[in-house]
């Protein structure tokens, strides 16, 4: 799969949660926001169960709550549409603090805010305490295919090269006194964006050149062997398996 990569998710460790193999964590953390898109969204009492299960890993992962407050800001454009549902689903209207909003929309709202803060909670969790090279290594073992394991891991690694590309860029325009300011520059800008393609697609050229030439055939060898034993599995559990009981008492209390 190649040399290992960091990402900025990644917050390095040496927990229990950090020892676990990529595809036990994978599994877990997938049946985990299984089990929690599966709950009914009056059960409120069950989605507070789930975060203290998620707190308590992300403490065994010694995650600070700060680390891991601001990772779940990317989630604000789901926050938005939430708030803004209350006032166009249709339906019944109730009164609060002074505007009239509409009942589905307000479990609308409550529902796609609490589903899913708690999935992106989990995969922040994931990402945290597991490596891309890993993240690769554990969906390989987990059978997905072969190519969509090597589109992904391609696009991860060369994401990098055209943010790279895109910020010297950025500083050439800069350094030659150049600062967008309005319409009239827009023109520059497309100019940068057709060069960065170029760039870009020349760079997959030599690339994928350089892998053909060390005998590259389509798949991508498999330097170490993830495996994982019956203990590893039981720890992974311990997530999915109280959610599961937490969703199934909602859908009976």
């Amino acid at each position: 799969m190649g040399a290992g990569h960091t990402h900025k998710l990644y917050r390095h460790g040496h927990s229990p949660v950090h020892a676990l193999p990529p595809h036990c964590k994978l599994a877990a953390v997938f049946a985990f926001v299984l089990v929690v898109v599966c709950t009914p969204r009056e059960a409120m009492w069950a989605f507070g169960l789930y975060a203290v299960l998620l707190a308590a890993v992300a403490a065994l992962a010694e995650i600070p709550a700060g680390f891991l407050l601001r990772r779940l800001l990317i989630e604000i454009p789901f926050v938005a549409f939430a708030v803004l549902m209350p006032f166009v689903v249709p339906g019944e209207q109730v009164q609060v603090l002074g505007l009239s909003v509409s009942v589905p929309g307000l479990w609308g709202a409550w529902n796609v805010l609490a589903k899913g803060t708690l999935g992106v909670a989990a995969s922040v969790i994931l990402a945290s305490t597991t490596e891309l090279r890993s993240l690769m290594l554990g969906l390989q073992r987990l059978k997905l295919p072969p190519m969509l394991v090597q589109i992904a891991s391609f696009m991860i690694r060369y994401g990098d090269v055209v943010t790279d590309e895109m910020r010297r860029m950025s500083i050439a325009r800069r350094s030659r006194g150049f600062e967008a300011k309005g319409v009239r520059h827009w023109g520059v800008l497309g100019k940068s964006a057709g060069a960065l393609f170029i760039r870009s697609y020349e760079r997959g050229e030599r690339v994928h050149l350089a892998m053909v030439s060390r005998g590259y055939a389509g798949t991508m060898p498999v330097i170490d062997e993830v495996t994982a034993t019956r203990a590893q599995w039981t720890y992974a559990a311990a997530l999915p398996l109280p959610a599961l009981a937490v969703c199934l008492l909602g859908w009976t209390l």
